[in-house]
């Protein structure tokens, strides 16, 4: 009897997979693949009955532990995105380990109905096996033998063809590849700068990088975009325009280390993990380092920063005391106020913007978009995935696109008014663009993401990007660069600028990082949709074509 319930359990368990089993099967077709398939997940289902029947009862407890809270890791992710978890994924998902309290605290309701789901598999496991059918030592080996068989598969397939198999196997062949890979490459050695400036940099000089703004979505751009606040002239404040960009990629951390580093379109995994950083050049050129973080707390570091680099920031802030809606506004003082100190500073921004949840960043007067999403539920929460309540419908993604809007005019437009009206901009150059764009469903795309999708819309790799000076860089001709270069640039532009404003000669700089924005050298325009391209896959660019992007929607009552 008791072998009976363990098999149910583990049988009701592999039902509730369905979805996914049945969403591989549709895209195998009648392949060669789907007897592979078939097989592998029978394989896979066995391992988990063998270690349902493993006899010492701590070893079958540490099984069902490991094998469930993989299982439950799995649900959980694709619960909250509504994607299968890619090999890239998981990395993605590595990477932003360091926000797991928030996820855990902001997805719990999601996160509850897969443990339900897990339970039954652990219920499965660890019920005492009863009866005659018995797998001697074979029970305990038959799981560590799938992963392995999966792993390796996974590893001549290039990390893909993980999806619609038995739960706990994918993340565990997953966590295999990435330790061979990181053991593999050894700790990478950052080198030091070897570069010397040949002039004094030119003031101030800060990059600000916003969050999840898409530059479609600006009225810089679009006649019907979100109010900016840099089409007003201001007195002794130029703003040069290079329309739409092309992000380095999809997703924040891609985007973010590579902007840090200067990693290449052909070459950003080397120089991300072992040249400069930008705060390393920064110091030697003789400015102070300057990191304004609004997205992290309690000196949480993100997008792949780690103690080496956080060593090279003289005044590292954050936001921990200022309520989510509001720190932005922070933000343009604290940046106000280190434009105008007699110390020459890099400053380096990370913004709230926009990033999902978009109901409750903006206050009551700026609700000028209608109808938007309801309001109240996600006050204090800067960064979530959670879609209770959101279904994706055509209604559904006005509410959501006039929350953006809603949402823009106040980070955005708001943020530059004030700090515009603040700050000294004599002795500065700021550039300003967002990590990456956004799909916000405009033609009727189906699914609830905005971004970080494995098959992004072109809209997600497309960002604002602008040079305001008040006359510190006038060697520069931002003016006739702006011109020539509009709806041409990218963000692998950045970083080489960035150096020629601290001082360093751009024909060294050109041979290391490429070219700067005041190039007349065209860039291709694409952005990465596999930027953690492993096990022999080579990264995937994605082409933008701005006649195929639609303009911002004025959606209305």
């Amino acid at each position: 009897m008791r072998t009976t319930a363990k098999l149910l359990l583990i049988l009701v368990y592999l039902l509730t997979g369905a979805g996914g089993i049945a969403e591989r099967l549709q895209s195998l077709g009648l392949s060669p693949g789907l007897p592979i398939y078939l097989g592998l997940f029978g394989l896979l289902a066995l391992a988990l009955v063998a270690a349902a029947f493993t006899r010492p009862w701590a070893l079958r407890w540490a099984l069902a532990t490991l094998l469930c809270a993989a299982a439950f890791f799995l649900d959980s992710y694709e619960a909250i995105t509504r994607e299968p978890m890619s090999y890239d994924a998981f990395i993605n998902m590595w990477n932003s380990a360091a926000s797991a309290p928030e996820a855990i605290d902001q997805h719990a309701g999601a996160m509850a109905g897969t443990f339900a789901r897990s339970l039954l598999l652990f219920s499965g496991l660890v019920l005492p096996p009863q009866g005659s059918l018995r797998w001697g030592r074979l029970a305990p080996v038959a799981p560590l033998a799938g992963v392995l068989l999966l792993a390796a598969i996974l590893f001549v397939r290039g990390g893909e063809g993980g999806t619609g198999l038995p739960g706990p196997f994918t993340p565990l062949a997953y966590s295999s590849l990435f330790l061979y890979e990181r053991l593999a490459e050894g700790a990478p050695h950052r080198k030091p700068v070897a570069l010397r400036p040949v002039r004094p940099p030119s003031g101030d000089i800060v990059l600000i990088v916003d969050e999840s703004v898409a530059g479609n979505y600006l009225d810089l751009n679009s006649p019907s975009g979100a109010r900016s606040g840099l089409l007003q002239p201001r007195p002794g404040v130029a703003v040069h325009d290079f329309g739409l960009a092309a992000s380095i990629t999809n997703c924040s951390v891609g985007s973010n280390v590579t902007l840090r580093h200067g990693g290449t379109r052909e070459d950003y995994r080397r120089i991300n993990a072992t040249m400069p950083s930008i705060f390393d050049y920064a110091k030697a050129a003789g400015l102070r380092t300057v990191y304004l973080d609004a997205q992290g707390t309690g000196g949480r570091l993100q997008n792949l920063m780690d103690a080496q680099e956080r060593r090279q920031i003289d005044r590292f802030v954050q936001f921990d005391r200022v309520p989510v809606r509001d720190r932005d506004m922070a933000v343009a003082d604290r940046l106000a106020a280190s434009l105008r100190n007699d110390t020459p500073e890099f400053v380096l921004v990370n913004k709230v913007g926009a990033h999902f949840p978009v109901h409750d960043k903006y206050p009551d007067t700026y609700m000028r978009h209608r109808p938007a999403l309801a309001r109240g539920h996600y006050v204090g929460i800067s960064d979530t995935g959670d879609r209770t309540g959101f279904g994706g419908t055509a209604a559904e993604w006005v509410r959501y696109r006039n929350a953006y809007r809603n949402t823009l005019d106040w980070n955005v437009g708001a943020f530059f008014d004030r700090l515009l009206d603040r700050a000294d901009l004599s002795r500065a150059t700021l550039i300003y663009t967002s990590d990456h764009g956004q799909d916000l469903h405009e033609t009727g795309s189906p699914g609830s993401n905005t971004h970080c999708s494995g098959d992004p819309v072109p809209q997600e790799g497309l960002v604002p990007l602008l040079v305001i000076d008040g006359g510190a860089s006038a060697g520069l001709s931002w003016v006739k660069a702006a011109a020539a270069n509009r709806n041409r640039m990218s963000h692998y532009r950045i970083f080489p600028t960035l150096l020629g404003l601290m001082g360093y000669p751009e024909p060294a700089v050109r041979r290391l990082y490429g070219e700067a924005l005041t190039a007349p050298t065209a860039d291709p325009f694409t952005f990465n949709t596999r930027f953690n391209a492993r096990l022999g896959l080579e990264p995937r660019w994605e082409k933008i074509d701005l006649a195929k992007i639609a303009p911002a929607p004025r959606d209305t009552e």
